[in-house]
C-alpha cells in the first residue's frame, strides 16, 4: 500500500526551546486507521497539531508529506483543503449552534452531487443527531458532541481524519459506539489517525500503532503485535504480570524495554 501520510523526524518546539516533539517519524497508508497510544503530555496532540499547521513556524526540523506533497509549514486552512480534517479534544463545535447548524458548516463550500449522500450517511450513523436537529449543541451529551464532531468532520469528505481522544469522558457504552463508528468511516475508505489513551478501544480498531512517550516513538507495529507486548498490556492494557501481583503494584515498577 502507498503511505498517504509520511512524517519524517519532525521537531516541534513551544516558545522555541521547549521540545515537545523529538525526531518523530510515522507513515500512515492509505485506508488504514492508525492509532497513536501515550500518557498525558507525551506529545500527542501537539502531533495532530503540527500536522494540520495550527503551530506557528512548526516543526523546526523534519518533513510532512501529504500524498507525495511537502505540507510542512503550510497555513491550516491550505492543509484542510488537502483534505486532512482534524477533530479537536474539545471538539471544536459551536455550542450556541444547533446540530443542523454545526452539519451545515462541515457543508460549507460544497456544491458536488454528493451533499445529500452524505448527509444521509451521517445521520445513519448517528440518528440521533437528526432526532436532535433543532437542539443547540451545547445541551448535548458528551457523546453526542463526540457524534456531532464526527459527523461534521465528514461532510468534508476527509481524506484523513485526525481524531484526539474521541473516547475522553464517554461511558464505555458511548464510547464502543463511537468507535463502531469509526470502523464504518474506514470502510468507506477515509484514513484515520487516532490519538488515544484508552489503549484497547484504540487497537480494537487499528491495524497499526505507535506508542509516544515523552515526545520519541518508543515503539510501532502491527496491533496485534502491540496487543501482545508485555510492555503494552501491563502499562497501557492494564494486564498485570504474576510478579508484579507479588511485590504489590503500589511498590513495583516495572523496567520496560524501550
Amino acid at each position: 500500500m502507498t503511505a498517504l501520510l509520511k512524517v519524517s523526524s519532525i521537531e516541534t518546539l513551544y516558545f522555541d526551546r521547549i521540545y515537545a516533539l523529538f525526531g518523530v517519524s510515522l507513515e500512515i497508508e492509505e485506508g488504514e486507521i492508525f492509532t497513536v497510544l501515550g500518557p498525558n503530555g507525551a506529545g500527542k496532540t501537539t502531533l495532530l497539531r503540527t500536522i494540520a499547521g495550527l503551530l506557528k513556524d512548526q516543526p523546526k526540523k523534519g518533513e510532512i508529506l501529504f500524498a507525495g506533497r511537502r505540507i510542512d509549514g503550510w497555513q491550516p486552512e491550505a492543509v484542510a483543503r488537502l483534505g486532512i480534517v482534524y477533530v479537536p479534544e474539545d471538539r471544536g463545535l459551536f455550542r450556541e449552534l444547533t446540530v443542523a447548524e454545526n452539519l451545515e458548516l462541515g457543508l460549507w463550500g460544497r456544491h458536488d452531487d454528493g451533499v445529500d449522500k452524505d448527509v444521509d450517511f451521517v445521520h445513519g450513523m448517528f440518528p440521533i443527531l437528526k432526532e436532535r436537529a433543532r437542539q443547540e449543541a451545547e445541551t448535548l451529551s458528551g457523546g453526542e458532541q463526540q457524534m456531532l464532531a464526527l459527523g461534521r468532520a465528514m461532510l468534508r469528505r476527509p481524506r484523513l481524519l485526525m481524531l484526539d481522544e474521541p473516547s475522553l469522558g464517554l461511558a464505555p457504552r458511548v464510547a464502543k459506539s463511537v468507535y463502531e463508528a469509526l470502523t464504518a468511516i474506514s470502510r468507506r475508505g477515509t484514513t484515520i489517525l487516532l490519538v488515544e489513551q484508552n489503549a484497547r478501544l484504540a487497537l480494537g480498531v487499528a491495524r497499526r500503532g505507535a506508542i509516544l512517550e515523552a515526545g520519541r516513538i518508543v515503539l510501532e507495529g502491527a496491533s496485534k503485535d502491540l496487543t501482545e507486548n508485555e510492555d503494552v498490556r501491563e502499562v497501557y492494557l492494564g494486564v498485570g504480570t504474576a510478579e508484579a501481583a507479588v511485590k504489590g503494584w503500589r511498590l513495583y515498577r516495572k523496567r520496560r524495554r524501550w
